[in-house]
Formats: structure tokens, sequence, C-alpha cells
């Protein structure tokens, strides 16, 4: 049965409520930390691979056309295998798709650090080596969001997803720092450290225990349907207008593609220097994931979401207009914490909604929105800064962004009056 989400108190307050588990008491639940362990350690090998070829692209062509067609190369391969891969976390064990899909990234990142000691790297062997990168990541996402609710126990799906990002958040704010460190010693150090938090985090991931399930004949002839998360998605109204926020909100704020240039030419630091704006968001990120899993969002979680991308808009058009390092760290770091609160609303309202059955498919379709925002957004950016320059392509995105918030209340009033999810 799917679950709903709350619109009014006094249906929610008519149900009596289940003792809340603390963090604590969830962080010593066996398969959810090794789950934390292994989704930590790939994020350190994704954003560490993603400072050393965003740098090394923009080093190597000093386009910011080819810096956006980093994204745009990694996005591809979601798009192609959208219902494939929604498929395979529905019909396959979601554990060993995701185990898979880490040796696949770790054996990628010793291909680009062994490329990068030799000195034979080009750029077409980087968007190859972007592209399975994408094939992982298209795969590996719905696998992994479809884990989760089976994981964590009932009735802690939100403050469970608030650790897992905040956990997550603690590797995306030291792994650039460490692969923007680790690429100025060598390219090739930082490729090797991606490969091996990569092959780590497989290994984490072998040691989740999970009890297995019998699929019914009405699971399998389920399982078989490769449209069915599509329909299911345009079915229902709030899940729509979540992820369809997230998408074009996102697709005009994003300048985390922009950072090597604002880095070098604006605020005119190093690769060190944008190892520690690309973990400024994180660390704002991971204030904000601190402060959800002790206190989860409990009443009007459909405004607090629109609120959370308004804020991220604006936190936007202060990074865009910034000359000084300090404001743009900052900037970047209220644009993660706002970012988090709307990643953690809806995460829990997409899967809280969707049957066990088809959150591999739902998955893979939220994870393609998700990856339009960011790897799109990331092609949009460098084309308009190609086209304008990077500041008004900056700017313009985070007007956008916001009035994209303001139109979607209009649109989606049911998304807006959301009141609750557990």
């Amino acid at each position: 049965m799917v679950l709903k989400v709350s619109q009014e108190v006094s249906e929610e307050q008519a149900v009596p409520a289940s003792p809340p588990v603390s963090a604590g008491e969830l962080l010593r639940h066996r398969a959810f930390l090794f789950f934390l362990l292994s989704r930590s350690l790939s994020r350190f090998s994704s954003q560490i691979s993603a400072v050393a070829i965003g740098w090394q692209v923009y080093d190597l062509t000093g386009s910011a056309f080819d810096l956006g067609m980093v994204g745009l190369v990694q996005f591809l391969p979601t798009l192609l295998l959208l219902f494939v891969a929604g498929q395979a976390a529905d019909r396959y064990e979601r554990k060993r798709v995701v185990q898979l899909c880490e040796l696949v990234e770790g054996l990628t990142a010793v291909f680009l650090a062994c490329g990068a000691y030799g000195g034979w790297l080009t750029v077409t062997q980087i968007f190859l080596a972007t592209f399975v990168l994408g094939i992982v990541g298209a795969f590996e996402s719905p696998a992994l969001a479809a884990l989760l609710p089976v994981i964590a126990p009932t009735g802690t799906l939100q403050r469970a997803t608030a650790i897992s990002s905040g956990t997550g958040q603690l590797a995306i704010i030291m792994g650039p720092a460490l692969g923007g460190f680790a690429f100025a010693l060598a390219p090739g150090v930082a490729y090797g450290l991606a490969a091996s938090f990569a092959l780590l985090a497989a290994l984490g991931m072998s040691l989740v225990r999970m009890i297995p399930t019998a699929p019914t004949a009405s699971d399998a002839a389920k399982a078989d349907d490769l449209f069915a998360g599509i329909r299911f998605v345009r079915a229902n109204p709030a899940i729509l207008g979540t992820i369809s926020l997230d998408l074009f909100a996102v697709l005009f704020g994003g300048v985390i593609a922009l950072l090597p240039i604002y880095a070098r030419d604006i605020l005119q630091t190093g690769p060190m220097g944008l190892g520690v704006l690309r973990a400024a968001p994180a660390v704002g990120a991971l204030l904000m994931t601190t402060v959800l899993a002790r206190h989860a969002i409990s009443r009007h979680v459909g405004l607090r979401m629109f609120q959370a991308v308004i804020v991220f808009g604006v936190a936007t058009i202060v990074f865009a207009l910034s000359s000084w390092m300090w404001l743009s760290v900052l900037s970047l770091a209220v644009l993660g914490a706002a970012d988090t609160i709307s990643v953690v609303i809806r995460f829990s309202l997409v899967q809280l909604s969707t049957p066990d059955e088809m959150r591999g498919r739902v998955g893979a379709v939220n994870f393609l929105f998700i990856n339009a925002s960011n790897q799109l957004g990331q092609f949009e950016s460098g084309l308009t800064a190609a086209l304008f320059g990077a500041m008004p392509a900056a700017v313009l995105g985070g007007v956008c962004t916001v009035a994209v918030a303001l139109l979607w209340m209009k649109l989606f009033p049911s998304l807006r009056q959301v009141e609750r999810l557990e």
C-alpha cells in the first residue's frame, strides 16, 4: 500500500504517533551503519574525481563550453538508460547492483590515474571516462535510493535521510579539498585516491546484511513493466511537482560548474581554493543535516521546501556578484544548507509515497530529474558563461531559480499544502 502524505493537521493528530527513534539508536542499526559507510566512501570518490576532471579539462582547453560539456556527457547515460536502470533496481538484488557500480567506478578512476601518471591522458579520454561514470551513476542511484527505506527502521525515513545526507556531506566537504590538494601534487594522485575510495565503498556495501524476501508473482509481473515509474509519477501531482521543481530550480541555479572559472579568474585562487569552494556547500549542508537529524520537519513541509529553494536562488545571486573569497564561501554554505532541506523533504515524500516493488523505477525517474538539473545545469552554466560571461550567467541562474519556485507554488498547490511526511 502506498503511504499518503498528510495535508491536514487534524487527520495527522487522529493517528497515534510512534515513539521517535533517536539518531544514536538509528546509528546502532548495523545494516544502516554499513550503508552509510559505503555511500560516504562512494561520495569521496565522486567528489575527488569531479574536482580533478573539472580542473584538468579547463586547464587543458581553457574553455567554459568544454567545462559545461563534462556535465552533458555525464548526463547522457542517465537519459539513455533510465528504464533499464530502474528495472535493474527492482528485479535484482539492490545491494549487488550498487556493489558492481562502485567496482566499475573504481576501475575507471584507475584508468584516469594511469593516464595521468603516464602523460597520455587526453580530453577525449577524460570525456569517455566521464561517460562511464555517468553509466555507473544511472544504475547506482536508483538502487541506493530504493535500499534506504528497506534498511531504515519503520517511521525513521526522514531522520535516516538526514543522517545519510549528513555523512555524505562529510565526504563532500573533505573530498573536494583533498582532491584539490592531491591534484596540486599531481593529477594522478587525485585519481588514485578516487579509485581507492570507490573500491572501499564496494567492500563496505558487501557488509550490509539484509533479510532476503521472495518476490511474489504479482511483484515479478510489475517488475517487467518498464514504464510503470513514469506513469506513477504522472499520476501523483505532489511527486511530479517535487521532482520537477528540483529539475528546473537547479538547472538554472547550478553554479558549481563555474567554480573553476571563479577560482582562477574572479577570486584568483588555485586548485586548493577550488577545493574549498567545492566544499563550502557541503559545510552548510552538514550543519543543516545535523539540525534535521535531531529535529525532523514536522509542520508545513511543502511550504518549507519552496522557501528553501528561494533561499537557494538568493544565495546563488550573492555568490555570482561576490569578488571576495569569504563572501563566496559563505553564500555557497547557505546554498548548501537550503538545498539540504529540499533534498530531505523531496526524498522522504517520494519514497513514502511509492510501493517498494516500484521504488527502483520511480527512483530512476527521480534520478533522471536530479541529473538533468545537475549535469544539464552544468552544461547550461557553461554555455551561458561562454556567451555572456561567468558572472552574468550565474546571476541569471539565481533569478530564474527564485522565479521557478514562485511559479511552482501556483502550479502545484497540493504540494505547497503538504503538512507532514511521517
